[in-house]
C-alpha cells in the first residue's frame, strides 16, 4: 500500500469549555456565604466593581445636611426669624441662649435636670494609655458604640475546663505534661484516643507514672472523662456514685447482651432477680456515656434559606429568594467612562478586560439567582402536597423530571440543589430532600416516596405497645393495606437505617420499661 502526505482541510463543531464557563459553573454550586467571599475578591481585584452603599441613615444625615446648608444667607431679615430671636431672648433663657434649668424647676414645680448622663461632656479619661486595653474604663467609649460581643457568654470548652482543674491535683510538672499530652489527645466525646505505653516512652516515663496520672485523671470533672472505652466511662462514673459492687460489675462487662437485650442471661451472669436487674438497668441509663457532650467544641453556624415559600392569599404559594442571601455588586460605569479617557494603551487594555469581567460577573449573578428560582418554584409545584399535608405526602422526584420541566441539564439541576435551603411553612429544608426515591404501589396506583415511606413505618412502631410487637412481616403487611409495595428485605433496611431495633429487643426493651413503671 503506498502512502502519501495531503494537507485536507476539515470543519468540525466542538464544544469547549472556557474559564468564564466554569467559574459560572461553580457559582451555581456554591453557598451564598461561598459566594460573597468570591465577589469579595473579585472586587479587590477590579476597579470597577464595588458593593452597594445601603446606608440609609447617613444618606438621609447627609441630605438633611444639604437642606440646610442651601438656605438663603439673609434669613435673618425675614419675621420669623426676628419672632425667633424674640423668644430666645425672654425670661424663660439666659443669657448663653439656653433654658435655666433651675428657674423652671422652681417656676414650674418641676424636674427637668438631665437624667440621661451620656448626654452630657465626655468624661475625663482616668488612664489614656489604658484605652486600648480596658472598654470599661469611664470616658473611654461613646456612648453607642456597643460591641454585641461583650455581653455573650463566653463558651468554655472541655479542655479549657480540665485545664483550671489540672493544677490542683497534679503539682508536679512532669505530672502536669504527661496530662496536658492526655488533654490533647481527647475526642469531642471526653474519651481518651492514645496508648498510655506509647506516651509514656515519648514522654519518657515509667508505665507505673503514667498510669497514676491517668487515674487521677479520670476523677476530674466531668465523669466519666478520660475513659478509653464505654465500659471504662460507665465504671468511672459508678465508682464515684459507691455503685460498683460485683453484680453491676458483671453488668459492665457485659454491655453487648444489654444491647441485644438479652435480659436472661444477665440475670445469670449477675446473680440477680428481675427486679434488681432493672435497677441496675435504671441506674444504668442515668450515666453519661458521652462526658465531654456538654462543652462545646466548635461555632455553630446557623443555615441562612435561600429560598422563602409562603402561602399567599389566592391559595397557592409564594416563592421568592432570600434578600439576605443575595450577593449585590455593582459596575462603576461612570468611573469607567472617566478613566477611559486617557490615552495609554496598556491601561485601556486593562480597564476594557476589568469591564468585561464585571459584566461577566453581573450576568452570572443573575443566572445564578434565576436557576434557583426555576429550580425551585418547580420543587414547590411538584411538592404542593408535602407543604400542605406534612411528609406523608411527600412526592417521589429525581432531578430528570425538574430538569425536563424547566429545560435544563440534570447537571445543572444537582449543582443548584446542593447546599442549597428552602423555607417552607413546615419548616427549613435542603433542596436536595424533596428528591427521593419511588416505591410502586399496590395494584398499579400512584407511587410513594421513600421518605414517607420511612415515615410511615417509624409512625406504626411508635404506636406498637408491649404485648403487641410489630415483627417486619407485620410492617410489610400493614403497607401493603395502605397501598405501599415493599418487601421484608427493605423494611428492615430502613428501620436500621433509622437506628430502630428489631422486634425481639423492642419488645425486651418495651416489656422491661413496664415494669420498672409498674415498680
Amino acid at each position: 500500500m503506498k502512502l502519501s502526505a495531503n494537507l485536507l482541510q476539515r470543519q468540525t463543531q466542538s464544544l469547549v469549555m472556557t474559564a468564564r464557563l466554569r467559574q459560572s459553573i461553580q457559582l451555581l454550586q456554591m453557598t451564598h456565604f461561598e459566594v460573597n467571599q468570591f465577589i469579595a475578591q473579585e472586587v479587590e481585584q477590579n476597579p470597577l466593581l464595588e458593593f452597594p452603599y445601603n446606608d440609609d441613615d447617613e444618606a438621609g444625615g447627609e441630605a438633611e445636611d444639604d437642606r440646610y446648608a442651601h438656605q438663603p444667607e439673609d434669613a435673618g431679615s425675614d419675621d420669623g426669624y426676628d419672632n425667633r430671636t424674640e423668644a430666645l431672648s425672654s425670661d424663660w433663657y439666659d443669657n448663653g441662649g439656653s433654658a435655666s434649668t433651675s428657674r423652671l424647676n422652681d417656676e414650674l414645680d418641676a424636674n427637668y435636670t438631665n437624667v440621661f448622663p451620656d448626654d452630657g461632656a465626655p468624661q475625663r479619661l482616668d488612664a489614656p494609655e489604658l484605652v486600648s486595653q480596658w472598654k470599661s474604663m469611664p470616658g473611654s467609649g461613646e456612648g453607642a458604640d456597643y460591641d454585641l460581643d461583650d455581653f455573650v457568654a463566653g463558651q468554655v470548652s472541655l479542655r479549657d475546663h480540665l485545664a483550671q482543674q489540672i493544677p490542683f491535683v497534679l503539682p508536679d510538672m512532669a505530672d502536669r505534661l504527661i496530662a496536658q499530652n492526655f488533654v490533647d489527645q481527647l475526642d469531642d466525646c471526653g474519651y481518651l484516643q492514645a496508648d498510655i505505653v506509647e506516651a509514656g516512652e515519648r514522654l519518657g516515663a515509667s508505665l507505673a507514672q503514667v498510669e497514676r496520672v491517668l487515674a487521677i485523671l479520670q476523677g476530674l470533672d466531668p465523669p466519666g472523662v478520660f475513659a478509653r472505652s464505654l465500659a471504662e466511662c460507665l465504671t468511672i462514673q459508678l465508682m464515684q456514685k459507691d455503685r460498683y459492687d460485683p453484680a453491676m460489675q458483671a453488668l459492665v462487662e457485659n454491655l453487648e447482651l444489654l444491647a441485644r437485650r438479652d435480659f436472661a442471661t444477665l440475670k445469670r451472669l449477675c446473680g440477680v432477680d428481675e427486679e434488681d436487674l432493672l435497677d441496675m438497668l435504671g441506674e444504668i441509663r442515668q450515666l453519661n456515656p458521652k462526658p465531654g457532650s456538654g462543652y462545646e467544641a466548635s461555632v455553630s453556624e446557623a443555615i441562612m434559606p435561600d429560598v422563602i415559600v409562603r402561602a399567599s392569599s389566592d391559595g397557592g404559594w409564594l416563592v421568592e429568594l432570600n434578600p439576605d442571601t443575595l450577593p449585590r455588586v455593582l459596575v462603576n460605569q461612570s468611573y469607567f467612562s472617566r478613566v477611559t479617557k486617557t490615552k495609554d494603551a496598556e491601561v485601556q487594555a486593562f480597564l476594557s478586560n476589568c469591564m468585561q469581567t464585571a459584566n461577566w460577573l453581573t450576568r452570572s449573578l443573575d443566572q445564578r439567582a434565576n436557576t434557583i428560582m426555576k429550580v425551585s418554584s418547580e420543587i414547590v409545584r411538584q411538592q404542593d402536597a408535602f407543604l400542605l399535608h406534612g411528609v406523608d405526602h411527600l412526592r417521589p422526584l429525581n432531578l430528570k423530571t425538574v430538569a425536563e420541566a424547566i429545560e435544563m441539564s440534570e447537571s445543572t439541576v444537582s449543582r443548584v440543589t446542593s447546599n442549597k435551603y428552602m423555607l417552607t411553612p413546615r419548616g427549613l429544608f435542603e433542596l436536595k430532600y424533596f428528591f427521593t426515591v419511588s416505591i410502586s404501589a399496590v395494584a398499579g396506583g400512584d407511587s410513594h416516596s421513600a421518605e414517607a415511606v420511612r415515615h410511615k413505618i417509624r409512625a406504626l412502631i411508635l404506636q406498637e405497645s408491649a404485648e403487641a410487637v410489630l415483627s417486619d412481616d407485620d410492617i410489610v403487611d400493614m403497607l401493603r393495606k395502605g397501598g405501599v409495595d415493599l418487601a421484608r428485605r427493605t423494611v428492615a433496611k430502613y428501620r436500621e437505617a433509622m437506628n430502630i431495633a428489631s422486634s425481639v429487643q423492642r419488645r425486651r426493651e418495651k416489656r422491661a420499661l413496664a415494669k420498672v413503671a409498674g415498680f
